[in-house]
């Protein structure tokens, strides 16, 4: 996209073309030059306790295995058999003894990735068991989820994906005060999104739409109803409203401040987009985490974790006001791509649409993914 292409006056920006959003060659890049070369959130720490549990998730093209080792550490490889190429785990998550084994010809693997078994694999001294072992990815750990990366030369974690915190907030230890790796799972709900990753994005970073389609958040963060999302801003927090004790459905009162927090952040709202595919809500009582997996062109699964003081979660308390204002905010917005996603392969989208003021900031997003993509995305 050229500037003559995308630069229609002050006030709209042009977005980008629909193919963008709809042709399966653009995603095919983006699944290489954005979701195997960037670090991607693949799973939360905590639900792989045990040696020998483990995860399953596609990154990309790839599948990749998580899983403890009996040394408490966490590792990530290719779910893919080294000896015919056949996938070691077919199972979305579960906990093995010691080893995972390929059902097809049996050659078996520690939980280190190392070949240890197959059949007769005792007649062929000369194979190297380290060398034959399961393709190591990278990891890191941070805001307790497992984030992996499939890149030989993986980019720097603390730029791009810590980086990203800091350069919204404003502050390296604002994110760091909600502690969220050692908050605990209050809530998880799965969504089944019939539209491109990139409408999602996009649809997360402005609240032009809020006075629209979200009247349980405007009525707890009336600034929104402006239609200026906190993203706009960096390190600005959409604050409560007077009569909202805390950020509930209905707007009563959560639960005690997260020990950590100074008051500058106590009812305030904070959002964070940490690209490609994580969304971070911060409030005073909780944490909210998106976790994107595109699947195909026109169709994305997010898991949404709610994220509590670990005494909360274990009193059995009643977290449910709290997970039922973003999940209605989730499905409004869900709702909103899909309806969007049909227009994408339209004529009438042929050249893209337009960015308000309020969504410039968007333009930004739009550049990140031409820069990843490179030129041979502006094809015919």
């Amino acid at each position: 996209m050229t500037s003559e292409a995308t630069e229609i006056g002050p006030s709209l920006l042009r977005t980008l073309p629909g193919r963008y959003y709809c042709d399966p060659v653009v995603f095919a890049r983006e699944q290489e030059h954005v979701f195997e070369s960037l670090w991607f959130c693949a799973v939360r720490a905590a639900e792989l306790e045990r040696p020998g549990a483990f995860r399953t998730v596609q990154v990309g093209r790839e599948s990749v295995l998580v899983v403890r080792t009996r040394q408490g550490a966490l590792r990530a490889f290719l779910n893919v058999c080294r000896h015919r190429g056949a996938r070691v785990c077919v199972e979305e998550s579960g906990t093995v003894r010691r080893t995972f084994q390929c059902p097809y010809h049996a050659w078996t693997y520690d939980l280190d990735g190392r070949l240890v078994a197959a059949p007769n694999l005792v007649r062929m001294p000369d194979v190297d068991r380290e060398e034959r072992g399961l393709l190591r990815v990278a990891l890191r750990e941070w805001l307790g989820y497992a984030w992996v990366c499939l890149a030989e030369e993986p980019p720097s974690f603390e730029d791009t994906v810590i980086g990203a915190a800091t350069e919204r907030l404003g502050d390296p230890e604002a994110v760091e005060r909600y502690r969220t790796g050692e908050l605990a799972l209050g809530r998880r709900i799965s969504y089944d999104v019939r539209a491109n990753w990139k409408l999602i994005v996009e649809n997360f970073m402005e609240c032009y739409h809020c006075a629209t389609i979200h009247p349980e958040l405007t009525h707890v963060l009336p600034e929104f109803a402006k239609g200026f999302a906190a993203q706009y801003y960096v390190g600005h927090g959409a604050e409560f409203a007077r009569g909202a004790e805390g950020f509930t459905v209905d707007g009563s009162a959560g639960f005690g401040r997260l020990s950590g927090l100074v008051d500058a952040q106590d009812r305030r709202y904070y959002a964070i987009t940490v690209k490609p595919q994580v969304f971070v809500n911060l409030v005073p009582d909780h944490v909210i985490v998106l976790r994107m997996f595109p699947a195909a062109v026109d169709h994305t699964v997010i898991e949404c974790d709610w994220l509590y003081a670990p005494e909360v979660v274990a009193s059995g308390a009643d977290v449910s006001r709290s997970v039922e204002l973003f999940h209605r905010v989730n499905a409004q917005d869900f709702a909103a791509c899909e309806r969007t996603q049909p227009a994408m392969d339209s004529r009438a989208y042929r050249h893209g649409g337009v960015l308000v003021p309020s969504e410039h900031h968007i333009r930004a997003f739009h550049d990140w993914v031409l820069g990843r993509l490179g030129p041979e995305a502006d094809g015919p």
